[in-house]
């Protein structure tokens, strides 16, 4: 059978046709032009920012205060981590940042200022020179487009290169950030370090205060009083928004059973979260402000040029490729030694390093096959509910072979989502297991139950399964 069309609907159609080839028109032309805005916002941007920054030369270091000798410099290695001209800001290869956050005292320094003297208090002074209160060495891979941050306790016992064994954060009072920089590296097995950051205590609320402060669940009431260095600490426990001062206070707060290693877990939660919060292209363009605000408070022997470049890699960064570890090890016993350490495991470091800093190694292999029937899996609750509605689950998870399984200390802050967190590094085994429960998500950080390998941190998700795992049979 012939279709024929009339007259009226062939102009009417020829007319919708001349319409809509109109429109795809405009808005072939209206997407260019929001293109080209995007871009000429993006060159803006970037234009406004190497403006900026080239006040100061891209290849010098106004940020370093320390004097390095020649020795010292020779401890990091000065190879071009960065494009030229045009692409400053693209990071050319992995670079190993060691950061050392600095709590310094009167007494922890040879000079300190006049206005200290006559005081009833120790206040914290502005310097470089005593313990290094934090450390950390990051890891930022172009190659594997990874943001690695693993964490060192200030009490990890190890041998200073000239000074005997002590602990760690004495390595920048005996030698500075050249001495601590070859700790590290002969702590884990030979890694070479190429930038160092000290960043002073009275810089680090200005930081977070230029970021815009940070939202972030405290895990418990915190309160703590020492009036002898005026260190006032009153947090509620809960979910909000913290300015600089009351940041400084979570991350400073070590007085329960855990300590250090429980102030590392609370810095890795803060740090996520400013890192969420805040890495975006208009903190890259706000870097130059940011920078005065806190530069009297930092030293570091990167240039303006090496900073934008490590920043436009975090911005680019997909969040899940952030990873977070903390040296392996244990605390000492009481009576061990004459002081309180955290021991270093050998065997641990050596699997986490080929692991994700790629050192070579007879265990790198061993970092892909770990037996799930050795696997320490601790479920932490946050659902609030008792501890029969996590039998369903650990049956799941013995099902499947997973033998070690154990409850233990719920974990405080509700979560809509489980986090499968590999608390020692292991990835691969965390993905296992969520493959197998079928739910939740895996986070490569060390805020989970300290002894376990995997930490679960059961949320709400777990409720919408549970009925599904009773119904398969696993009751």
């Amino acid at each position: 059978m012939t279709i024929q069309r009339s007259s009226a609907e062939e102009n009417q159609s020829g007319k919708a046709s001349k319409s809509s080839k109109q429109q795809i028109s405009q808005n072939s032309k209206s997407g260019r032009w929001l293109w080209f805005w995007v871009g000429m916002s993006g060159i803006a941007m970037v234009s406004a920012t190497a403006g900026a920054l080239l006040a100061v030369s891209l290849t010098s270091t106004p940020l370093q205060q320390a004097q390095l000798s020649p020795k010292d410099e020779a401890a990091f290695d000065g190879d071009r981590i960065s494009g030229g001209v045009l692409r400053f800001s693209e990071l050319t290869r992995p670079v190993n940042l060691l950061v050392m956050g600095m709590s310094v005292l009167p007494p922890d320094i040879q000079n300190p200022p006049p206005e200290t003297k006559n005081l009833r208090y120790q206040p914290q002074v502005n310097s470089f020179e005593g313990l290094s209160d934090v450390m950390l060495l990051l890891k930022f891979d172009p190659e594997t487009k990874k943001i690695i941050m693993l964490s060192i306790p200030r009490d990890t016992r190890t041998e200073i290169e000239g000074y005997g064994v002590k602990k760690i954060n004495a390595a920048n009072v005996d030698g500075g950030p050249a001495l601590t920089a070859r700790t590290v590296s002969n702590l884990l097995g030979g890694a070479g370090i190429d930038r160092y950051i000290r960043i002073n205590v009275l810089g680090v609320a200005k930081l977070i205060d230029a970021l815009g402060g940070v939202s972030v669940y405290v895990p418990k009431n915190m309160k703590y009083q020492d009036d002898s260095q005026h260190l006032y600490i009153n947090l509620k426990a809960g979910k909000q928004h913290l300015n600089g001062d009351q940041a400084l206070q979570l991350l400073r707060f070590r007085h329960d059973e855990l300590g250090d290693i429980g102030r590392i877990q609370r810095q890795q939660m803060v740090i996520r979260a400013l890192m969420d919060q805040t890495l975006n292209p208009g903190t890259v363009a706000q870097l130059p402000k940011v920078l005065d605000v806190v530069k009297d408070h930092i030293d570091t022997n990167l240039t303006v040029e090496e900073l934008v470049a490590l920043m436009g890699f975090g911005v680019r960064t997909n969040r899940s490729n952030m990873q977070m570890l903390m040296l392996p090890g244990r605390f000492s016993e009481k009576g061990e030694f004459d002081a309180s350490y955290w021991l270093p495991n050998k065997n641990g470091i050596t699997k986490l390093m080929a692991q994700h800093f790629g050192l070579d190694s007879e265990q790198e292999q061993l970092a892909t096959t770990t037996n799930p029937r050795s696997l320490r899996i601790a479920i932490q609750d946050s659902t609030g509910g008792d501890r029969s509605n996590l039998q369903p689950l650990i049956r799941a998870l013995e099902k499947s072979g997973y033998r070690n399984v154990y409850i233990a200390k719920a974990w405080g802050e509700p979560l809509d989502v489980t986090h499968v967190v590999a608390q020692q590094g292991d990835g691969d085994s965390a993905e296992s297991i969520r493959n197998t429960l079928g739910f939740g998500e895996v986070r490569v950080e060390s805020t989970g139950n300290l002894g376990s390998d995997i930490s679960i941190q059961v949320g709400q998700d777990w409720l919408q399964q549970k009925s599904i795992l009773e119904k398969s049979g696993t009751k």
